[in-house]
């Protein structure tokens, strides 16, 4: 026991170090974040962390962005499975599936408009892929939807660019299903098993979106500092292009913010804003040239105070040079007062 009361303290001290260290690094992203979006004169501060430090605030913010997206799209999956469960007992043919492949009892494909998931397109017959590019494009106009093949699953929704595509055999085989029926379906989408099935394409779908996600802003961000290029050749700053590179990161978070704002909104309200990616890279590229421009006037306003400081050291030197010629004419003066005095002297020694 008195062993034990020895440990606890290091112990405790030991987490609380962990937690300190833990916030400390919540503090640094939040703070960029806070810097990023509402004070462009940091950005220097910003650029000087380096790329590494950059591309790793990148890899959390998109993180983060991604998990608003997914869990969007799990809310919508959420009233898609209620739905689903409504229409399958009582208006769809029965199916089964068996080994990788879903057979639904259908002899023509099935067109189903949902207000919460868009068109769904069930077709378990075809193989033809002309034929599922159509269903692919009529999908697209109507901006999100579902088509349900033989073998694959192909999802598309606003929130996510492209569409994504799941194979049952690799989806299910994860949750160790290999068969089922209508009635199995029915009794999946009213118990528990529901919640394996959200965690498992919560996954997927994370980690499809976070890379897309990532490529996309990181795309943004290097498109964003070619402006930063060619405002830094007007201003004349010579700055590398490594800071502008990572000033564009930082530069393109309120443009995401206001992108995830946007995602989160379209949860609940579907809308469409136009030419939403030329004003996501306009704003990005304002706060990036309005930074180049703060360190420019910057760097004019300390170049000025330099100059200052260059002509007050000149004036003070040019005094104390005067001061030093004159305390030597002084002397000059003194020492000839002396010579006429001692000659005064002999001429009086000599009457």
């Amino acid at each position: 026991m008195d062993e034990n009361k020895s440990i606890n303290p290091e112990n405790n001290t030991q987490n609380k170090e962990k937690v300190k260290k833990e916030k400390k690094k919540y503090d640094g992203f939040f703070k960029s974040l806070w810097n990023s979006i509402f004070k462009i004169e940091k950005y220097p501060e910003l650029a000087a962390k380096g790329v590494p430090r950059a591309l790793i605030y990148l890899i959390k913010l998109t993180a983060i962005f991604s998990l608003i997206a997914v869990l969007g799209i799990l809310y919508q999956l959420n009233l898609m499975f209620n739905d689903a469960k409504n229409s399958l007992e009582n208006d769809f043919p029965d199916f089964s599936y068996e080994e990788g492949i879903l057979d639904v009892k259908s002899e023509e494909p099935i067109f189903i408009e949902n207000q919460s998931i868009g068109s769904i397109i069930i077709d378990t017959k075809t193989e033809d892929e002309n034929k599922i590019n159509e269903y692919i494009n009529a999908v697209s106009d109507e901006g999100s939807g579902i088509i349900i093949l033989k073998n694959e699953i192909r999802l598309k929704t606003e929130m996510v660019a492209g569409t994504a595509i799941y194979n049952y055999s690799e989806l299910l085989g994860e949750m160790g299903i290999n068969s089922f029926q209508k009635s199995d379906v029915i009794s999946i989408l009213s118990g528990s098993q529901l919640i394996n099935i959200f965690l498992s394409i919560f996954v997927l779908l994370f980690v499809y979106t976070f890379v897309i996600y990532f490529l996309n802003i990181l795309t943004y961000a290097v498109f964003v500092s070619i402006f930063g290029c060619i405002a830094n050749l007007i201003t004349k700053l010579k700055m590398r292009y490594a800071a502008i590179f990572n000033m564009s990161i930082y530069a393109i978070t309120l443009s995401t913010v206001l992108y995830m704002i946007y995602t989160v909104v379209n949860v609940f309200i579907t809308f469409e804003i136009k030419y939403f990616e030329p004003m996501y890279i306009s704003i990005a590229t304002i706060y990036l040239v309005a930074a180049i421009f703060i360190i420019k006037s910057e760097f004019i306003k300390k170049q000025s105070e330099l100059i200052k400081i260059v002509e007050v050291e000149k004036k003070l030197k040019n005094e104390l040079e005067n001061e030093e010629e004159q305390k030597d004419i002084d002397k000059d003066k003194g020492k000839e007062k002396e010579e006429e005095e001692k000659e005064k002297e002999k001429t009086k020694e000599e009457i």
